[in-house]
């Protein structure tokens, strides 16, 4: 390894992170679990012209050193806050906008809560404070079933992708969008990826909403089995500062891979809107 002086110019290296564009204003990409910073690649071509773009791969992605990954720190999506706010930092970024889809919609959030300052809006695709159902809260997932998911993982890891990338992209959706899913996360290790699964999956961050100042847009798929349109109600109604819900007519978990066009003009739009 490389000597660094701190940690986040080790992480800008670790990470990925790629800074392309021009304009005063900063958009951050984060991608989501089971995907890596190219996920992004039908997306960030509409912003290059108007914004310095920065994206990056979680620690977690088949695009980063796996012996890099610290099982201990990204027990919880605390590690995560602490790579994206120390590279940043290491970009010496005072003020930006943050794009994040699924965990990292959450990561997001987060980040948020610890640098309000530091965040112009967040922007949140297909995000969820608790992925998994609890009393009157519908989160999606029953907790038995995801318990299921993870025994699957762990058995035959290569089966559960097979059966995951259909249902979480949706219907109709192109085979190049299928295969690109797949090689992500065919590219991780299984036991990372069964970590983060627990991890994020597990997680419950709805008492943290009412925290989170910093004006909040979400994109929402109408048909999404991994997050259902009522998770998104519930943060609107929930999070502590100015909040839009925007639905789009859309299939999936992924919308910025099966349909890029409409996500990336859905997000110029929240962009530009006064909230």
């Amino acid at each position: 390894m490389a000597d660094y002086n701190n940690r986040g110019e080790f992480l800008l290296e670790a990470l990925n992170v790629r800074v392309v564009g021009q304009g005063q204003s900063i958009i951050v990409f984060s991608h989501g679990f089971g995907s890596d910073q190219s996920v992004w690649s039908r997306v960030i071509p509409s912003f290059t012209c108007a914004y310095r773009v920065i994206s990056f791969d979680l620690m977690c992605s088949g695009s980063c050193d796996p012996t890099n990954y610290d099982f201990q720190r990204y027990a919880t999506l605390d590690g995560y806050v602490d790579d994206l706010l120390s590279f940043l930092d290491a970009l010496e970024i005072d003020r930006c906008a943050f794009v994040g889809h699924s965990v990292s919609a959450m990561i997001g959030l987060l980040a948020a809560i610890h640098r309000p300052n530091l965040f112009s809006r967040l922007i949140l695709i297909g995000g969820s404070p608790r992925f998994t159902n609890d009393g009157n809260y519908i989160g999606g997932i029953d907790p038995a079933h995801m318990e299921e998911v993870f025994r699957r993982m762990e058995s035959n890891y290569e089966s559960w992708v097979a059966g995951f990338v259909p249902m979480a992209l949706g219907a109709d959706v192109p085979d190049m969008a299928l295969q690109e899913f797949s090689r992500t996360l065919f590219s991780m290790r299984p036991d990372i990826a069964l970590h983060v699964a627990r991890t994020a999956f597990a997680a419950d961050l709805r008492h943290v909403l009412g925290l989170v100042r910093v004006p909040v847009c979400i994109i929402q798929s109408s048909v999404d089995l991994s997050v259902p349109p009522a998770v998104a109600e519930y943060m609107r109604r929930h999070l502590g500062g100015p909040t839009v819900l925007e639905f789009l007519p859309t299939h999936g978990h992924l919308p910025h891979v099966s349909s890029p066009a409409p996500v990336a003009n859905a997000i110029q739009q929240l962009l530009r809107r006064r909230i």
